[in-house]
């Protein structure tokens, strides 16, 4: 219980920063805010079609807004990313796609014109029950199961406004797995029975979001985690790896198209390849639509 109220405690300092961006005294110049709500759909239909093929429909939406506060030689950045997805093909189930809770937030204070001293918390989930289809009644992924808290503190190095370097000798990775059924297999790491894998390493995090060209604008994330403390030596050399790239091309105000890739390595969680073989691998998902897009400003 100790540990699940230290999480949501942490959680509500995050949300806090989206509060106070509404309470603040300061003088309105000091907060900027930004974001957007895009909705992407895409349809295949077929009518006596001799080259063969499956009607599908999918849906994707996604949320992003932004508060940032810079004042003097302080920052503090805050982000929250949803984004849901569902795809039907043909006469089957309809099924989820994507499915993602990212809460962010960055306080720092400047050494100088590039560095600062830098504290990070991170909250990652999902909302809705997943399956590894084609079989669907087993449920593999729910809200908080998994769930990733991260908190770290070190410097970070902006180079450029487009780009952020952040390296923490100090980060704390915490897996949460409260599902029963989930936890009792020891699914995302968790020692069986067990609602939480604590972990303690390095981190490094890097941030890179610009408008390559005209109207194509590029964010893209990479973060390393290396868990140095972890009982099993032989683990430690391995370093869990997070990138994440989303590319935007305006066709106009209320028209986008969007491409993007999330990949992910986590040494502890073990998948089922298919060849009777279990263990760690690479996971890759991709994407690409054009879609409505509503700008927050």
């Amino acid at each position: 219980m100790r540990k699940k109220l230290t999480f949501f405690a942490a959680i509500t300092f995050i949300a806090t920063g989206f509060v106070l961006a509404e309470d603040t005294d300061e003088p309105a110049s000091n907060w900027k805010f930004t974001g957007f709500f895009q909705q992407s759909l895409n349809q295949v239909a077929f009518t006596n079609w001799a080259a063969g093929g499956e009607n599908s429909f999918s849906s994707t939406s996604q949320a992003r807004f932004d508060a940032n506060y810079k004042k003097e030689r302080y920052s503090w950045e805050n982000y929250l990313d949803l984004q849901y997805g569902i795809i039907k093909i043909s006469d089957n189930p309809l099924r989820k796609n994507v499915d993602k809770i990212d809460l962010f937030s960055k306080l720092g204070r400047e050494i100088n014109d590039n560095l600062s001293y830098t504290a990070i918390l991170n909250f990652q989930s999902q909302f809705d029950k997943g399956f590894s289809y084609p079989n669907d009644s087993v449920v593999v992924s729910r809200f908080m199961a998994p769930g990733y808290l991260t908190a770290a503190l070190g410097i970070d190095y902006k180079p450029f406004d487009y780009l952020s370097i952040f390296a923490s000798p100090a980060t704390g990775k915490f897996t949460f797995v409260l599902d029963d059924e989930l936890s009792a297999a020891g699914a995302y790491g968790v020692d069986p029975g067990k609602n939480v894998n604590p972990e303690f390493g390095a981190m490094v995090r890097i941030e890179f979001t610009k408008e390559v060209v005209t109207n194509v604008n590029v964010n893209s994330r990479i973060v390393l985690f290396n868990n140095y403390t972890d009982s099993d030596v032989s683990n430690r050399k391995n370093t869990d790896v997070d990138w994440l790239t989303q590319i935007n091309m305006p066709i106009n105000t209320f028209l986008t198209v969007t491409a993007g890739f999330h990949l992910l390595y986590d040494h502890d969680i073990k998948i089922d390849k298919g060849d009777g073989r279990v263990g760690p691998t690479t996971q890759m998902r991709q994407q690409f639509g054009v879609g409505f897009v509503y700008n927050l400003r």
